[in-house]
């Protein structure tokens, strides 16, 4: 975090900014909090939050995002790989008229097998996805205050917040760059919560599973009535007796399991469905410094 702070003080001063850096500390157990405390002393425009307990990132962002209050507002992690020397390019395309600069990864220093299932993902959600949703944008990006203030109106409980950004619309421009390794800690991302965040990406912004039990129910029918047919007429036109108990026990085991499948995909709307309905608060923040 440290180095991040340098970073961005260092463009600040460069760059002229007047800045408010909102930093929060997402439940986590090394100390992060004191840390934030002790750098609003020596950085008196640092903003402090700390939650209660981990929420996730993406509902971290979201409650930096309704503590913002300037007018260009930027996302940016903790470990540099996304550069704070690239904000002063997204600005100018916000003085030129856009409202929203969002960074397009061009290249990643991580492994093969990450940058592989990343690139996978964002294909994915791209075809499913009811909207347009950029391949290979993260949460990287700038972003004038009406937008942001638009997106805060969706108060889901489980947010994809690129998707959300897309949602709302205006005047958008991806700007590639390439993604530094990361310089600070470990990756908190575990494939428990990437996992999250590509399902809540799916699920939110698209109707393409269901759609797909549609058409499973009507693939599978297909396949029942012309089995069906075909044993009958062996039966009566060539007098074959119908065995084949190893083939009637894969057909079973196989459309179980897709039965199970397509109840798991209808458990999963009615889930997030159950999360909105309870109206519960997507966060709870524990103490503030400077709000």
């Amino acid at each position: 975090m440290d180095k991040l702070l340098e970073a961005i003080d260092a463009q600040k001063k460069l760059s002229h900014w007047e800045l408010e850096l909102i930093l929060v500390d997402d439940g986590s157990r090394d100390k992060s909090y004191e840390k934030i405390e002790e750098f609003s002393k020596v950085y008196p425009y640092i903003k402090g939050v700390k939650l209660s307990k981990n929420f996730g990132h993406q509902i971290a962002v979201k409650t930096a995002l309704s503590h913002c209050t300037g007018d260009y507002i930027a996302i940016i992690d903790d470990d540099l790989q996304d550069p704070p020397s690239l904000l002063p390019v997204f600005f100018e395309y916000l003085d030129k008229g856009y409202d929203v600069a969002y960074g397009v990864r061009k290249k990643r220093k991580e492994s093969i097998i990450k940058r592989m299932s990343y690139s996978a993902f964002y294909r994915i959600l791209k075809g499913m996805s009811d909207i347009y949703i950029p391949i290979d944008s993260g949460d990287f990006c700038v972003m004038k205050r009406h937008v942001v203030d638009n997106m805060l109106k969706l108060q889901e409980q489980n947010p994809f917040l690129r998707g959300i950004r897309a949602w709302v619309g205006f005047k958008q421009i991806g700007v590639e760059y390439e993604r530094h390794a990361r310089l600070q800690g470990e990756s908190g991302y575990t494939l428990k919560k990437l996992l999250k965040i590509a399902i809540d990406g799916i699920f939110s912004f698209s109707s393409a599973p269901i759609r797909l039990i549609t058409i499973l129910g009507l693939l599978g029918f297909s396949f029942a009535f012309i089995y069906t047919v075909l044993l009958i007429y062996n039966y009566f036109i060539h007098g074959m007796e119908v065995k084949g108990f190893a083939t009637l026990a894969i057909i079973t085991s196989f459309f179980g399991s897709l039965i199970l499948i397509c109840l798991g995909i209808i458990g999963e709307y009615i889930v997030r469905i159950y999360d909105e309905v309870r109206n519960r608060p997507y966060v709870v923040i524990e103490k503030t410094i400077n709000v």
